[in-house]
């Protein structure tokens, strides 16, 4: 998926929000999404460009074909109403990244994740899925 600049009312939506894209993700009682332990390590993935957010406790590291290495970026934690955020900034820039319940396909391999993973960096919006530890994607290792 091709990044696109990043509206105002989308940007205001993607850090205030951090909710799922069906309503039924939604806890009616206002309880905040703790579908996943603190310290849980994280990765959310995309392609068409390729990204990785792999995130551990506070400690977050983005990696894209042109930056195999990564650069490593300190991330706030946040849970919303159905979802799971992160905060910070990456080379000057703003990062959000935003963790939602969903069954979500990379579209070029055979896996199933359960999450949908949504990036918002400087400007620019990055959509892909995402998994955990304890829960973790389907399908074969190494498509």
């Amino acid at each position: 998926m091709q990044p696109r600049p990043l509206p105002l009312a989308a940007l205001t939506l993607v850090l205030a929000a951090c909710t799922p894209a069906k309503t039924d993700g939604i806890d009616p009682q206002g309880k905040a999404f703790d579908a996943l332990a603190p310290q849980e390590a994280v990765t959310m993935l995309g392609t068409e460009p390729f990204w990785n957010l792999a995130v551990t406790g506070d400690r977050g590291l983005w990696t894209t074909p042109e930056n195999q290495p990564g650069s490593a970026v300190t991330l706030k934690r946040f849970a919303g109403n159905g979802g799971l955020g992160f905060s910070g900034t990456l080379d000057g820039k703003a990062l959000t990244a935003t963790l939602t319940p969903g069954q979500c396909s990379d579209g070029m391999s055979d896996r199933t994740f359960p999450y949908v993973a949504t990036i918002a960096l400087g400007g620019e919006i990055f959509e892909g899925c995402g998994y955990s530890e304890t829960q973790p994607f389907t399908g074969p290792e190494a498509p």
